[in-house]
């Protein structure tokens, strides 16, 4: 059974800094798409906020869910030699 993959102080580091950014960046999107309409407004954050939330699942997917890969060394010493 390979063995789990513990992640980094900086790739968590990163992965928190992605993840305040996120926040911040959708809820200023949020709150200032339909500032001083008076109609309805198409809600085009809402692509935004779900294209970026699926790519931050990614990330955290990444930083730890990370597994090792014992045939990885078996295809350095391959394709060197």
């Amino acid at each position: 059974m390979p063995k789990k993959i513990k992640p980094t102080a900086g790739q968590k580091t990163k992965f928190y800094i992605h993840f305040v950014i996120y926040l911040i960046a959708s809820a200023a999107m949020l709150m200032l798409y339909d500032k001083g309409a008076t109609e309805w407004v198409y809600p085009w954050p809402a692509w935004i906020v779900a294209a970026w939330g699926l790519s931050l699942i990614g990330h955290w997917c990444a930083v730890y869910t990370s597994y090792e890969d014992k045939g990885m060394d078996e295809f350095h010493r391959q394709s060197r030699g």
